[in-house]
Order: structure tokens, then sequence, then C-alpha cells
């Protein structure tokens, strides 16, 4: 099952998901957690709509932690990821970055890695390093020029591990949310439908297996490079 970690779901796959819970923040400064709400920012529901079309089989479990904003909190994230573990998520879709470590969150992470999640992370290509994809045993996804639809690149720079098509343009989502969701989370998302097709083919397989098989099946290896023109 593929546990997604974002602004929630709307449409089809919010009827159709087995399992979907909101955590939030509280007027206390606590953790509450209910029923899911319409995901209203559209974020969690084109890169599900993605995630879907592209491995069809694999459930979705959705732990909705940001708001319609997209605001949320380190704690109330973390809340989300356990849940989802809890819940039998293999693959964990993370397609965010946090400007700061947060102990809960990477004490969460740890966690999950311990008890056999694959965690996919979104990391921009350049700038300030973000979180969880900067903490131990994250899966490091960014945006890959270089990459159609289908391509997956190995980039393994120390920054990010894997790269993919940045863009919504071939997915069946919404028109409006094409030019508002793109970049790293896109191909995050791209890199865990992916890894979720190559365990549903293998489900024994262990998470070193199956990324070894995803690096195997790359179209472009190498950090992407701009071209360089004579002045």
């Amino acid at each position: 099952m593929i546990g997604l970690l974002d602004t929630g779901l709307s449409g089809h796959l919010a009827g159709s998901t087995r399992l979907s819970r909101r955590f939030w923040m509280d007027g206390n400064g606590e953790i509450a957690d209910g029923p899911a709400r319409p995901d209203l920012m559209g974020h969690g529901t084109a890169l599900a709509e993605l995630i879907h079309a592209d491995s069809p089989s694999a459930p979705i479990i959705n732990a909705q932690v940001f708001d319609a904003d997209g605001v949320s909190s380190a704690a109330a994230i973390a809340a989300g990821l356990r849940w989802l573990v809890e819940n039998g998520a293999r693959i964990i879709n993370m397609s965010f970055g946090l400007a700061e470590d947060r102990r809960v969150l990477a004490e969460a992470c740890s966690s999950a890695i311990q008890a056999g999640a694959l965690l996919v992370a979104a990391v921009p290509a350049m700038g300030t390093m973000v979180f969880p994809a900067a903490y131990p045993g994250i899966v490091p996804v960014t945006g890959d020029g270089r990459c159609h639809a289908n391509d997956i690149s190995v980039i393994g720079n120390g920054r990010a591990r894997f790269g993919a098509n940045p863009r919504l343009t071939d997915a069946p989502t919404a028109q409006w949310r094409r030019g508002m969701v793109a970049g790293a989370s896109v191909a995050t998302a791209r890199v865990t439908a992916r890894l979720a097709r190559l365990l549903l083919r293998v489900p024994e397989a262990t998470n070193d297996h199956v990324l070894a098989r995803l690096e195997a099946e790359a179209t472009h290896v190498g950090p992407q490079r701009e071209h360089l023109h004579a002045g």
C-alpha cells in the first residue's frame, strides 16, 4: 500500500480510498486527529491521481496533514506518518520539504524506516537542503528536465538519489491544478508510483532490492547538467 502524506484527497479517489485520516495541531498545541476533509488545495489529489494512473493496483492510504494553505507542523506530519505505518503503508510519498530539522519528524522517519517502510521525499534541485529528504534512509527525489513521463534518472549527487519528470502535463488531473503542482513534488510521486509497480511484481523484495531494480531501469545516469554555449 502507498501512504500519501499531503493535503488530502477529493473526487473519486477520496471515495475509493479505504483509509483516510486528518491530523492537525489544536488550540492547546496538542495533536488532534479526525475524519479527513476534502482537499481544498488540490496538491494531494493531483499527486494521488498521478500515482494511481501509473500504479492503479496499489491502494492509497490518505494522511491529511496540510491545510488548504499548505500549512502544517512537524508534529502533525509525524503523527500522520506513524498512522500510515501502523496501517500497513509500505511506500510513503512525502512531496514536501521543511526548511528546518525537527526532532519529532526525524524520530518518526527513523521509526518508519526501521519498521520497513520506504520513504520517498522531495528535494529541490538547488538551494538549501530540506527535511525529511536530508534524513538518513530517505529516498530523495528531484525534478529532472531530461526525463519524459515514464523516465527515471539516477542522479546520485549527494542531494538527490533519483529524478523524474517534474510536470503534470501527461497526468489525468484537472487542468487548473497543472500550473500549481510541479517540480520535485511531481517527480517524487512518479518515483513512488514506479517503486509501487516494482513491489507489486515482487512483493517479497527488500527495499534495497527494489531501489536497485529502479536504478537498473534508469533512462539517465548522473546529474542533469546545463548546456554551455559560447558567447
